[in-house]
This record gives structure tokens, sequence and C-alpha cells, in this order.
């Protein structure tokens, strides 16, 4: 538990700096976000949730 609750404040934290150093970049990245497709953006979730998952994986054995 204690490691899912690392990882999220590490989530965070890089959000967080990239907020702070690049908010109008960022402003720029949602924007084009809202052109593309649904499934296009499913697509990507999928594949990395995929690679993520298995870099833990592959970290924890």
């Amino acid at each position: 538990m204690s490691d899912l609750i690392t990882a999220i404040g590490l989530l965070f934290f890089i959000e967080g700096l990239l907020l702070a150093m690049f908010p109008s970049r960022i402003k720029i990245i949602m924007q084009s976000i809202e052109k593309i497709s649904d499934s296009k953006l499913r697509l990507s979730g999928i594949v990395f949730f995929v690679i993520g998952f298995f870099i833990v994986w592959y970290i924890r054995n």
C-alpha cells in the first residue's frame, strides 16, 4: 500500500513540476488534445497503461 501512495505522490510531484515550469505550453497541449479523436486517446491510454504495467512488473520481479 505504501508503494501505491509513493507512486501517486511521485505522479503529483512530476505533474506539478511540469505545470510550474511550462504553464503556457501545457495550455497549448490541452487545446491540441481536444482535436484528437476519442478512439486515438483511448488507444494511447491503453498503450501507456500496458507499458507502465510491464515496467512495474519487471522492476518488482
